[in-house]
Formats: structure tokens, sequence, C-alpha cells
């Protein structure tokens, strides 16, 4: 490795960070659209989708994976509850901590939700490469890590 690929590296690290923030303010803002539909907020859209995916979990599980406070997602979860889209039930493992799970209804909700994500997606992704979903995520994945010690509450 030569004395140049370090800094050109940090500099395609920098047009990668020049791409993300807008991409992820236009994505935050289609899906704020998009959610207003079915009346939730990008929040209890995050708390949904990570337990359509996941399964039931813990208020403070869902802060951890998503990098959120507690409170903020607490704050989702009620929401969510106060819509009929997701409940809490006992936590075999831990009683003070409420697992929290979708209800029929939250099922029904995000999986339509993300049925017409995944339909306005497929277009984008027509021309695209597993290796350059690869390589994407593996640079994405990579920063993600550096900033792993900013404190997210």
């Amino acid at each position: 490795m030569n004395d140049s690929q370090p800094a050109a590296s940090v500099d395609r690290f920098f047009e990668v960070f020049d791409l993300v923030g807008p991409l992820y303010r236009r994505i935050h803002r289609k899906v704020e659209q998009d959610t207003a539909r079915e009346g939730m907020s990008v929040g209890v859209r995050a708390v949904l989708v990570m337990l359509h995916d996941r399964g039931p979990m813990t208020v403070p599980q869902l802060g951890r994976e998503q990098a959120l406070s507690r409170q903020f997602v607490q704050r989702m979860v009620n929401e969510a509850a106060a819509r009929g889209l997701a409940e809490a039930v006992a936590n075999p493992a831990h009683k003070r901590s409420s697992l929290i799970r979708l209800t029929t209804d939250g099922h029904a909700v995000i999986a339509a939700l993300l049925e017409r994500e995944r339909a306005m997606l497929r277009a984008a992704a027509a021309d695209l490469s597993d290796a350059d979903f690869d390589a994407c995520g593996r640079v994405l994945s990579r920063l993600l890590r550096l900033l792993d010690d900013v404190d997210v509450d």
C-alpha cells in the first residue's frame, strides 16, 4: 500500500458522508409522507418494523438496536399501543421489563407499508448486483462502527 492510498480512502469516506446526509433526510421525509397515510410517525414505524423483523423485544433492546434513547422508544411504543398496533406482554426472562409485540392489526399495517416501500425500491435495485450491495454495506458498516462510541441518550 502506498502513502496516497489511506488519504484517498479517507477522501472516499467523505464522499460517502456527503451522500448519506441528504439521502437520510430524503428517506426520512418520504417515510414521513408514507406513514402519515397510516396515521403513524416515523418513530412508530421504526418500532413496528423492528418487531416485525425480529419478534417481541423489550424497550431497552429496541433502543439499543436502533441506537435511540430508551425514553424515545418508550414514547413510540406507547403511541403504537394506543393505536392497537403493539402490546406489552409478560417477559419470562425478566419480570420488570415487558416484551413488546405486534398485534394482529400491527402485523397487517406494517406488512402493507413495507410492501409499498419494496415496490418503490424494486426499480432502483433493478441494475445493481449483489456485489454492489455488499460493497455498500461494508462501507456503511465500517462508518457505523467508527461511531459506536457516540451516546444516543
